[in-house]
């Protein structure tokens, strides 16, 4: 999924997909101009962390290579 950067004041949050239905075992990303942040998403008002662009494309990148088993 591609998305615009966002300044973070105005950071458009969003699930994956992926997260089910269970609402206990979440977290939200928002796409901003130095890369992702990343936050419980039981806890919106709560603490963030900011991964940096290329350390989040490594990170989905090894993801993704785990789940298709290549």
């Amino acid at each position: 999924m591609s998305a615009d950067p966002q300044p973070v004041s105005e950071a458009m949050w969003f699930k994956s997909s992926y997260s089910g239905g269970n609402a206990t075992e979440c977290v939200e990303t928002a796409f901003v101009a130095s890369g992702v942040l990343v936050r419980d998403s039981k806890n919106s008002s709560g603490p963030s962390i900011e991964i940096p662009g290329p350390a989040w494309s490594a990170f989905t990148s090894a993801l993704r290579t785990r789940i298709s088993g290549i």
